[in-house]
C-alpha cells in the first residue's frame, strides 16, 4: 500500500514521533494506522516522544580518553534519581565511547549514526531507554579534543558526574597536575585561560561598569582610571585559570604551579549539569511519588 504524506503527518501528530519512524512504521504496518501506532510504541518511539516535552535538567557529565584524542558529553535526564540509576551511567559511559570512536560533528549527526557503529541507530537505542527508565532523556552538548603525540589530558568529574572537566596540557607528563588543573577548573570555574583570550567586547563592558562604579563612589576623575584597573585585576583573577589562586594551595596562583613545571594550558572544557537550562520547580514530595509510581 502506498504511504501518504498526510498519512505520515496523522501518525506523527498521534504519536509525537519523528517522521522517518513514521513512515516506516506505516510501511512495516502496510498502512494500518492503528498497528503503526502499535509498532511506535513497542519500539518505545511513541513513548519517547510523549515525554520529549518535559524538561530534562539532571543527568551526568562524562569524560573518555583514548590515546591522542578525549570526549566530554552531558547527558540529561529529568531527575536526580535517574543520573544515580546505574542503567543511566552505564548507558552515558556508552554514549561517550560511541562519540569518541564515531566522531560527529554534532548530536543531530551523532544520533544518526549506528550506535557504537553497528546495529540501530544511537537515537533508537535513546528511545529504547527512554521507555525502560520512563523518563526523558537527552544527549544536550559534547566536544571532542585531538592533541598532538606529548601532550598531555587531564580531567575530573565532581560529585560523581555532576561536573566534569577535561584540559589539555603542554611541556609536561605530570599527570597529577593534570588533574589538578581540571580540578581547579572544575572549582573556580575561569572562562578563559590568559589576559588575552578575554572576549574584547566583554572587557570593554567591564571597564565601563567599573569606570561608572568609581564615579558614582564620588572617586576623583584623575584616579579613577587607576582604580578600574586595579579592580580589573580582580575581575581576571576570576575569568582566567592561570590567574586564580589554586585551591589546593591559595598562596600560590596557578600559572605559578605552571611555570614549576614548564607546563602550559592550551584548553578545557568544563561541563556542569543543568547550566543554562530553565528548570521548574518541583515540589520534592511529588517528585517522590511520581518516582515511586514508576516502579
Amino acid at each position: 500500500m502506498a504511504i501518504t504524506a498526510s498519512m505520515v503527518k496523522e501518525l506523527r501528530e498521534r504519536t509525537g514521533a519523528g517522521m522517518m519512524d513514521c513512515k516506516k512504521a506505516l510501511q512495516e504496518a502496510n498502512g494500518d494506522m492503528e498497528k503503526a501506532i502499535d509498532i511506535l510504541r513497542e519500539k518505545g518511539i511513541a513513548k519517547a516522544a510523549k515525554k520529549s516535552d518535559r524538561i530534562a535538567a539532571e543527568g551526568l557529565t562524562a569524560v573518555a580518553v583514548q590515546g591522542n584524542a578525549a570526549c566530554i558529553v552531558e547527558v540529561n535526564s529529568e531527575t536526580d534519581f535517574v543520573a544515580k540509576n546505574e542503567q543511566f551511567q552505564s548507558f552515558v559511559k556508552d554514549i561517550t565511547e560511541h562519540l569518541l570512536s564515531q566522531r560527529p560533528t554534532n548530536v543531530e549527526e551523532a544520533l544518526e549514526q549506528p550506535f557504537k557503529g553497528e546495529g540501530a541507530k544511537l537515537q533508537d537505542v535513546l528511545n529504547e531507554k527512554i521507555a525502560t527508565i520512563g523518563e526523558n532523556m537527552n544527549i544536550r552538548r559534547f566536544e571532542i579534543l585531538e592533541k598532538p603525540e606529548g601532550n598531555l589530558f587531564g580531567q575530573y568529574l565532581h560529585m560523581g558526574g555532576r561536573i566534569g572537566v577535561l584540559v589539555e596540557l603542554a611541556n609536561t607528563t605530570n599527570e597529577e597536575l593534570a588533574k589538578d588543573i581540571a580540578m581547579q577548573i572544575a572549582a573556580a570555574r575561569p572562562t578563559y585561560v590568559t589576559r588575552d583570550q578575554v572576549d574584547a567586547k566583554e572587557l570593554e563592558r567591564e571597564r565601563e561598569v567599573l569606570t561608572a562604579q568609581a564615579l558614582n563612589e564620588g572617586k576623583p576623575e584623575n584616579i579613577v582610571q587607576k582604580m578600574v584597573e586595579g579592580r580589573l585585576n580582580k575581575y581576571y583573577e576570576e575569568v582566567c585559570l592561570v590567574e586564580q589562586a589554586f585551591v589546593k594551595d591559595p598562596d600560590k596562583k596557578v600559572k605559578d604551579l605552571l611555570k614549576a613545571e614548564n607546563a602550559e594550558v592550551v584548553r578545557f572544557v568544563r561541563y556542569e549539569v543543568g547550566e543554562g537550562i530553565e528548570k521548574k520547580a518541583d515540589n520534592f514530595v511529588e517528585e517522590v511519588m511520581a518516582q515511586t509510581k514508576k516502579q
